[in-house]
């Protein structure tokens, strides 16, 4: 049995009786026992439910077979799964346990898939690495002295891995696309609003927060489409109306418009990044598609950077507890009138006023028109995912050290190519999509000198998941998508 095989691909196989739900389920219940220690993806269990439901699927048959029909899969730890805990790393949720499945996770097992376990993020889902006190840390199957990304580190490590045949993240600050980035597989962070996260908020949120998105992972370009129609659209609860997705623009690459923003001034990044952008470029063109390396949205990349950080601010405000908010205002008071890092800027939108978000929030808009007249011209833009493939673990500091660094009280840097750069810069290519509300895919393209993957961010206009998705699907086509690590057999 091949365990890199994909989720549509599994499914096709228990459906015509190739094998067996529950067989299926063994096999990387197996796996996963056997080399799960080796990186520490899966920290959650739920192997006799999963038995349970698989038998039962086994025993219904195949006539009403769903579209992930028996594909074992995991999910993201901050997902709720009934009867096991949901922490987000912290270890006062340790003892927590849910009462039901998050809506996501729902709509998922009622299309045949088969939930086995939960994988690893970081504390508050605040860092693109994955460790925390409560499971400790997860390394990628690629290298294991490196981060998989997070805060979806552990979804992306267990795919790479061959754990799990689907998995499912969440994305404020690129955490699907980083992780899938950093693993070498596929990632899609939908337009906003697109998919609820009922389920997936340690306060029991009702209401859609500002930024986030939930959204799948997988091995394939073929599986985000499935997995993503699947949890689209509201929660029923509510009795609101469901987004519309727009069809893909146009069925292949010949023809299609391709903005290629391969870097930015001001913004440090991998020469080998900016290389894996052309390259799939080149990629693209060579399917007819029509390509231009110049066209720009018309607004100041730093300026929208700039807001991002201080929406990203605002939004995570709701997920620390008070005398964090407190620290980073009185941090605030002691910031130099030079310091333009992306600490600095989020700390001066700490504690805004409802009308200082209100202003921000306009701003947002603007350059959101300006994003709409753009993708008039083009149907997508080809971007890097982050300014650097996957970086060697960095957990000197303790957990609550590192959330205060990512949210900007201290300083912290990354190394990049030899040199040490803004910590947060790696948050300019993601937030660049996500302030706006714009769909984006992560698609593996590449690989560095040292064999560690590289992705390629496309993103589109406002409810056009399905084109940067079919655009994700030629890219696979052109130069083979998910490659699995070596010596993992």
């Amino acid at each position: 049995m091949e365990p890199y095989l994909p989720a549509w691909r599994l499914a096709q196989m228990t459906a015509t009786g190739q094998i067996g739900c529950l067989e299926l389920l063994d096999f990387y219940i197996a796996r996963t026992e056997a080399q799960n220690p080796r990186i520490n993806a899966v920290v959650v269990k739920d192997y006799d439910r999963a038995r349970t439901r698989a038998k039962a699927l086994d025993n219904a048959g195949r006539a009403s077979a769903g579209p992930l029909f028996g594909v074992p899969m995991t999910i993201k730890e901050s997902f709720n799964l009934t009867d096991h805990p949901t922490t987000w790393g912290f270890p006062f949720r340790k003892d927590h346990r849910a009462t039901e499945d998050a809506l996501a996770v729902r709509r998922l097992t009622a299309a045949g898939a088969v939930v086995f376990g939960k994988t690893n993020v970081p504390v508050g889902l605040g860092d693109w690495q994955s460790y925390n006190p409560v499971y400790g840390s997860t390394s990628n199957p690629y290298d294991l002295t490196r981060s998989p990304g997070g805060s979806s580190g552990g979804s992306a490590a267990a795919l790479a891995a061959g754990f799990c045949g689907l998995e499912i993240g969440s994305d404020i600050g690129g955490s699907i696309r980083v992780p899938a980035h950093f693993c070498g597989v596929f990632g899609h962070k939908p337009t906003h609003g697109l998919c609820h996260p009922r389920g997936h908020s340690l306060v029991n949120s009702a209401g859609i927060p500002d930024l986030s998105v939930i959204g799948p992972l997988a091995r394939s370009a073929r599986d985000l489409r499935t997995a993503l129609q699947l949890i689209a659209g509201p929660d029923d609860a509510e009795g609101t109306a469901p987004l519309t997705l727009t069809p893909p623009r146009l069925p292949s690459a010949a023809g299609l418009r391709v903005a290629v923003w391969a870097s930015q001034p001001g913004i440090p990044q991998s020469p080998e990044i900016t290389e894996a952008v052309e390259k799939a470029a080149r990629a693209l063109e060579s399917q007819g598609a029509f390509i231009d390396r110049s066209a720009r949205p018309a607004f100041d990349p730093i300026e929208a950077f700039q807001i991002y950080l201080a929406l990203l601010d605002a939004a995570l405000s709701a997920r620390v507890p008070q005398e964090t908010v407190d620290a980073r205002k009185k941090a605030r008071d002691g910031l130099a009138a030079n310091d333009q890092s992306t600490s600095a800027t989020m700390l001066r939108a700490s504690g805004i006023t409802h009308r200082e978000w209100l202003q921000l929030h306009e701003r947002r808009n603007h350059i959101r028109r300006a994003w709409g007249e753009f993708f008039q011209k083009f149907d997508v833009v080809l971007t890097p995912v982050a300014i650097t493939a996957a970086f060697p673990h960095d957990q000197e500091t303790q957990m609550h050290e590192r959330i205060l660094l990512i949210e900007g009280i201290q300083d912290h840097t990354l190394p990049v190519d030899g040199t040490r750069v803004d910590y947060g810069n790696i948050l300019f290519w993601p937030g660049i999509a996500t302030a706006f509300a714009l769909p984006a895919t992560a698609a593996p393209v590449s690989r560095t000198s040292t064999g560690l993957p590289i992705g390629v961010q496309i993103i589109g206009p406002i409810l056009g998941d399905l084109t940067t998705i079919a655009v994700a699907e030629s890219l696979e086509t052109a130069l083979g998508g998910f490659i699995p690590p070596a010596s993992w057999e």
